[in-house]
C-alpha cells in the first residue's frame, strides 16, 4: 500500500508488492494476507482476535506503519485492523497498536536493506483483479446495469438515480420514456443524505482510488449524516488520555477485498480509527484502540 502526501492528510492506495517487502523487518503498510506483526512479544491472543459480537475469529484487514517523529519509544509504530467476515454478523471490528524504540530486541538499529534477500524472486503477495463492474457514483461493486445502455453500472437504484440527475440522462444511448420518468422523479427528491454523499464524493474526486486517509488529529469525511460519533461515543484510552482520529478506511477498499479471501460479505461506508492521543507507552505489548463504523444509509 503506497502513500501520497496531500498535506495535512496522507492518502493510501493499493498496489502490488513483492512478498519480501511485506515482511515485518521491512515495516510495511499492507492489505490482506497475514499480519506482519511489529513486536513479537505480547501478541494479541485468540480471545483478543475474536469478534466481540459473534465470537468467531476475526480476519486481518490491513496494517499501517505510523511511527511518531520525536518519540523515542515510538520510533517503530504500527496499527493492525481486523474485521469479522462471518455472515450474518460481519460487523465486529478491532484495532491494535504496537510501538518500539529504535533499539529493541527484534530489529536492527540500522534501516532495512533496499534490495531483496537472495532467492526471494518476484512473488507477489497482494493480487488485484481488474475489469470488475464498478458503480459510477461511489466506485464500489456495481452489479446493477442501466437497462437501456447496459454500459453504466451501479451499486443501487439510489446511485443510479443520482447519476441520472448528474448527466447520464443526456448520454444514455437509448433513454426509455418510462425509465426516464421514474429516475427523474427519484432525482427530484434529493434528500439531505444525497447532499452529504455528494459532498463526500466531491472531496475524494481528485483521487477516487484512495483506500485510506491518514493523519493524527485530522477531521474525518463522513459518507452519511447518520451515525456520526460525538465526543462521548469515543472512549478514553485506559491511560486516561483522549482518543483522536488517526486514519479512516474508505469504501474503495471493498473493491480489492472482493478478490481476496475476505469475500463479499464484508461491507462498510467509512471505518474511523481512533487512537490514544498520547500514544501511551506499551512496553512490548499490544494495546487495543477504537474503531467507529459508519454505513452507507439507504435513501427512500
Amino acid at each position: 500500500m503506497a502513500a501520497v502526501q496531500s498535506a495535512p492528510v496522507e492518502l493510501g492506495f493499493a498496489e502490488e508488492a513483492p512478498a519480501w517487502r511485506l515482511r515485518s523487518e521491512q515495516f510495511p503498510s499492507k492489505v490482506g494476507g497475514r499480519p506482519a506483526w511489529l513486536g513479537a512479544a505480547g501478541l494479541p491472543g485468540p480471545g483478543a482476535l475474536a469478534c466481540g459480537l459473534c465470537g468467531r475469529p476475526l480476519a486481518f484487514l490491513l496494517q499501517v506503519y505510523a511511527p511518531l517523529t520525536g518519540r523515542a519509544d515510538a520510533f517503530h509504530r504500527s496499527l493492525f485492523l481486523f474485521c469479522c467476515r462471518e455472515p450474518p454478523c460481519c460487523a465486529g471490528l478491532r484495532v491494535f497498536r504496537n510501538q518500539l524504540p529504535r533499539r529493541n530486541d527484534f530489529y536492527s538499529y540500522d534501516p532495512p536493506p533496499e534490495d531483496p534477500p537472495p532467492g526471494t524472486g518476484d512473488s507477489v503477495c497482494l493480487q488485484l483483479k481488474s475489469g470488475a463492474h464498478l458503480c459510477r457514483v461511489c466506485g464500489c461493486s456495481g452489479p446493477k446495469a442501466c437497462s437501456r445502455c447496459h454500459k453504466a453500472h451501479y451499486c443501487s437504484r439510489e446511485h443510479q438515480a443520482l447519476d441520472w440527475k448528474m448527466g447520464h440522462k443526456q448520454v444514455c444511448a437509448q433513454p426509455g420514456e418510462a425509465l426516464e420518468e421514474e429516475l427523474d422523479s427519484m432525482a427530484k427528491h434529493e434528500s439531505e443524505e444525497d447532499k452529504i454523499f455528494q459532498k463526500f464524493k466531491t472531496q475524494i474526486s481528485g483521487e477516487p482510488e484512495q483506500i485510506l486517509r491518514y493523519g493524527r488529529g485530522i477531521t474525518p469525511i463522513w459518507i452519511s449524516g447518520e451515525k456520526i460519533p460525538q465526543e462521548k461515543d469515543i472512549p478514553d484510552c485506559p491511560c486516561g488520555a483522549k482518543r483522536i482520529l488517526e486514519f479512516q478506511v474508505m469504501p474503495q477498499l471493498l473493491n480489492y477485498l472482493k478478490a481476496d479471501s475476505l469475500g463479499c460479505s464484508v461491507d462498510w461506508g467509512v471505518l474511523a480509527i481512533f487512537t490514544c492521543a498520547e500514544s501511551c507507552s506499551l512496553g512490548s505489548g499490544y494495546a487495543e484502540e477504537f474503531v467507529w463504523k459508519q454505513d452507507v444509509t439507504d435513501t427512500p
